[in-house]
Formats: C-alpha cells, structure tokens, sequence
C-alpha cells in the first residue's frame, strides 16, 4: 500500500492532475477552445469560396497558397502549417481521450440509466448525444481529409487535382450524397459545439447563474453561425453555384 502511494506521489504533476475528472474537463475545456478557434479560422478561410477571383485565380486556392507559405522566407515552407497541424492534433488527440475518459467514469459512477423522465430532462438533448455527435464529427473528419485533402478515391471526385482546392470543392460537392453527408455532419458538429461552448466556461470554474443565461446565449449564436456557414457552402454548389466573375 506504501509503495503504491508513493509510486503515486512521483507522478508529475500534470500528469497526476489529468488522473482526474477535474483535470479531464480542463483539458476538454482548453483542448475545445483551440479547436473552436481553428473551426471558426478554417469556416471563414473557405467562405472566400464565394468572392470573385484575384487576378483570374480563386480566393480559395489563394487562401490555401498563403498557408503553405506562411511565415516564409523567416520559416521554410510549410513549417509553421505543420507547426498548427501538430498543435491541432494533440489538442484533438487529447479532447477525444479526455471525452473518452470521463464517458467511463461516468459510467462507473452511475451504472443505470436515468430513472424517470425528470431526471431524463435534467441531461439535455445535447449533452446526452456528445458521444454520438463526436462519434459522427470523427468519422465526417476522416472523410473530409480523405475526400479535399489526400485525394483518396472513392472518397474524392475523379477530378480531383492536388493543389487545385476551389476545383475539388466544387467537384466534390456536385456530388448530392456527399454533400448530404456534409450537412448532417456539420448539423451534429453545430450541437457538439452548443454544449461545449456552454460547458467548458463551467469546467474552467467560471460558473455564476447572472453569467449562466449570457453563456447559453453564446452557445446558441456561436453554434448557429458556424453551422449555418459551414452548410451554406456546400448547399450553394449543390444548388448550381460555380464561382464568381
């Protein structure tokens, strides 16, 4: 028993502060406030999908050109591109491991479901439903990759050009089972979102009932307009828009 205590007590301290539930829902809060931040970054970058063309060249494929270049010539190309990638793969290696965790936890805490209807409605529709949503949202990841980014067939229309990224979001989204998919996932990522924007404020301590009605304000607007302009995109070229000018 004195062993194992102490083998416990050498444990750094990061490390002995993500054994628990406390520490989990700090790292889903921090982990979720970078992922918000990219989500918003990348939905703004790709509405340039909509402007006219700069010098006959697409804003999209402009966008996409800046990233690869950012920095350059203080840093190589691509490297602090790559930089981002790796932050945003931790941050969502350790968001889903935090969810994962904590979902267990729960678990072994309250082995039965709820008990009657009251308690049923005391856990939201969205909190209920974050394991699926996330589930959904992780799946609709490795098809967005595999589809715009890599490349990789059947995922990507047989158009698809490396580089050529407003011709690929066109093509793809040409295609009405493939955007049907999107919009589903963008609708379970908007509800993922609603109830970690109104539960990591409570998870980093910040918890007051004159704050509460303002955060849940923010949570509805937040979610709502990241989900409305994520599938306005891929409705509009379903719909017959091709670019600008």
């Amino acid at each position: 028993m004195t062993s194992a205590m102490e083998r416990t007590r050498k444990l750094p301290w990061p490390v002995d502060f993500y054994r628990s539930a406390v520490g989990k829902k700090w790292v889903m809060a921090v982990t979720g406030i970078v992922l918000l931040g990219f989500i918003v970054a990348h939905m703004i970058g790709n509405l340039k999908v909509f402007l006219p063309p700069d010098g006959g060249v697409a804003e999209l494929d402009l966008y996409a050109v800046a990233l690869r270049e950012m920095l350059y010539p203080l840093l190589p190309h691509t490297v602090p591109l790559w930089i981002l990638r790796v932050g945003l793969i931790v941050s969502f290696a350790l968001h889903v491991h935090a969810a994962y965790s904590l979902t267990l936890m729960n678990r072994r805490a309250r082995p039965t479901d709820y008990s009657g209807p009251r308690d049923y409605l005391v856990a939201n529709y969205a909190s209920r439903t974050m394991v699926w949503t996330g589930t959904i949202v992780l799946l609709f990841l490795v098809w967005h990759l595999a589809d715009l980014t890599w490349g990789i067939q059947p995922m990507a229309p047989e158009s698809w050009e490396h580089g050529a990224v407003f011709a690929n979001f066109i093509a793809t989204f040409q295609r009405p089972f493939v955007t049907i998919f999107y919009v589903v996932a963008q609708l379970c990522l908007g509800l993922h979102i609603f109830h970690g924007a109104w539960s990591m404020f409570q998870s980093l301590g910040v918890n007051n009932p004159t704050f509460n009605k303002w955060r849940r304000w923010f949570a509805i607007a937040f979610s709502a307009v990241i989900t409305i302009g994520s599938i306005a995109m891929p409705i509009a070229v379903l719909l017959g828009f091709r670019g600008v000018g």
